[in-house]
């Protein structure tokens, strides 16, 4: 059976789409999911998206990662799967959509950016050296001064498979300052590589930097991540921080066919 599908990346974090509205695909055939993200014998991404029916919404995204289990939000992937629906003419410049932590709006912008309204964020776990807390994906956000010859691979790794963290893997997020906005590098869990941008995190780090800076007014947070650059609009509150906006580029790489 050969199969159509679409490449993605949004700031170097990679995916593989599929239109998926008449599905083929069983959801827990992890084999078949992880071959097709994988770099030498499939397509290679970080993760695999299908784009499926939904009543109420234009679609729903059906989301997993590169050892092709269905995982928890990813913020970038959310973001191309609002373009691929764009390019399949299912929206015009507003989604509605449903994923796995519930529903998400989002609004296509000029010169392909896409911006992608997360959930609230109501309970981050401030710690003296770190800061834990869900932006649809669990996060452990720490800050370095810089970040010239760190090892975010080893880092993370060590964090990721900790005592409190191995059962259920984190994310972990490592935040530098610069240039009036933040360096942001993440080693995500399911991949369990470093991976070169993460939408979910570098939210994440925004709230956890502007906590740390007690920015206490809405603001929009520019992101550096390895691929390329986002940013965060938050509004901080007594209770937690709302409307969360993850913006940034999402770009179609190529389309094809495979076997499988």
């Amino acid at each position: 059976m050969r199969i159509q599908f679409y490449k993605y990346q949004g700031t170097g974090n990679d995916f593989v789409i599929i239109d998926h509205r008449k599905p083929f695909i069983n959801h827990d055939d992890h084999q078949l999911i992880a071959n097709l993200c994988d770099r030498k014998f499939g397509v290679g991404a970080d993760g695999l998206i299908l784009l499926e029916n939904k009543a109420g919404y234009d679609f729903e995204m059906v989301y997993f990662n590169a050892d092709g289990r269905q995982s928890s939000m990813c913020g970038n992937g959310g973001r191309c799967i609002v373009a691929f629906a764009r390019y399949l003419e299912i929206i015009k410049e507003k989604a509605s959509f449903l994923a796995i932590d519930g529903p998400h709006q989002a609004t296509c912008k000029e010169g392909g950016t896409v911006e992608l309204l997360m959930n609230d964020v109501l309970d981050v776990e401030d710690n003296e050296d770190h800061y834990v807390l869900d932006t649809g994906s669990p996060h452990y956000v720490t800050f370095l001064k810089d970040q010239l010859s760190f090892d975010v691979y080893q880092a993370g790794k060590a964090i990721r498979y900790s005592d409190r963290f191995k059962e259920n893997g984190i994310n972990v997020n490592f935040v530098s300052p610069k240039e009036n906005g933040i360096l942001v590098s993440t080693y995500e869990r399911g991949v369990e590589d470093e991976t070169l941008s993460c939408g979910t995190g570098v939210t994440a780090a925004a709230i956890a930097h502007a906590i740390k800076t007690d920015i206490q007014h809405p603001v929009e947070i520019p992101i550096y991540s390895k691929g390329g650059r986002l940013s965060v609009k938050l509004s901080p509150g007594k209770s937690g921080f709302s409307n969360i906006w993850l913006c940034g580029p999402a770009t179609l790489v190529f389309e094809g066919q495979i076997k499988i």
